[in-house]
């Protein structure tokens, strides 16, 4: 609006209600802006503490949710973990046994290698 339109209305309503009547109008008037500002207000408030509201569930909802795939991801990774070491313990001792066979087998073909060599061997069974 601009000024002269703004000047037009005030001489309206001088001349349809009075100069002693303006401050009671002006007086309704502020009173209505000042309720129709409280109530947008209360009206914001109110939207600001129910977003905050679900905010807060959200935020429930989401550690949860991350709470129980970090455990999970923790078990996975514990299990892997315990299947990976039984598995190196299983293989050392299978590993174990065959040089423990290996070396046995060595020492026995060593054995029978150095009786049938010796020279100054006599055999009694002829």
């Amino acid at each position: 609006m601009s000024g002269q339109e703004i000047f037009v209305i005030v001489i309206v309503v001088l001349l349809l209600f009075g100069a002693d009547k303006l401050p009671e109008i002006a007086k309704s008037v502020g009173k209505s802006m000042r309720d129709f500002r409280k109530a947008t207000d209360e009206i914001r408030n109110e939207i600001e503490s129910s977003t905050r509201e679900i905010k807060n569930d959200i935020t429930g909802v989401t550690d949860s949710i991350s709470k129980e795939v970090t455990d999970f991801s923790d078990n996975i990774s514990k299990n892997v973990n315990d299947f990976s070491d039984n598995l190196t313990k299983d293989a050392k001792d299978v590993t174990d046994n065959i040089q423990k066979d290996i070396n046995e087998a060595t020492s026995e073909i060593k054995k029978d290698v150095n009786e049938t060599s010796d020279p100054y061997r006599y055999d009694y069974t002829e």
